[in-house]
């Protein structure tokens, strides 16, 4: 297997779990004691972060290490999931600020 794919792979899934248990990229580089920047590289495969690291993220997603690397199904299902999530995400962001605006906004 090839570096990039690798990244790639570890990335998507770092994704997926992430948005699984409905982190921001905040929350878990808070809790995995990185910073936002790295865990965004990482996530879209530009990073790869050390063994301490990967254990950090896996922990703090109550995963095992090895999830992060497993490689069936990550593209198809997880980018489903991915979209679905971030389209639900997106709706319910709006309707607060639909509901902000018409509250304070008069």
């Amino acid at each position: 297997m090839k570096e990039k794919k690798l990244k790639g792979i570890l990335g998507k899934n770092i994704k997926f779990f992430r948005l699984r248990r409905q982190f921001s990229q905040a929350h878990l580089a808070e809790k995995s004691n990185i910073s936002i920047t790295f865990l965004s590289n990482i996530e879209r495969g530009n990073n790869y972060p050390q063994a301490e690291t990967v254990c950090n993220i896996a922990n703090s997603l109550g995963i095992e290490v090895w999830e992060l690397f497993k490689e069936e199904n990550t593209f198809d299902e997880q980018n489903a999931i991915i979209n679905r999530i971030s389209e639900d995400f997106s709706k319910h962001v709006n309707f607060a600020l639909e509901t902000v605006q018409k509250k304070y906004l008069k």
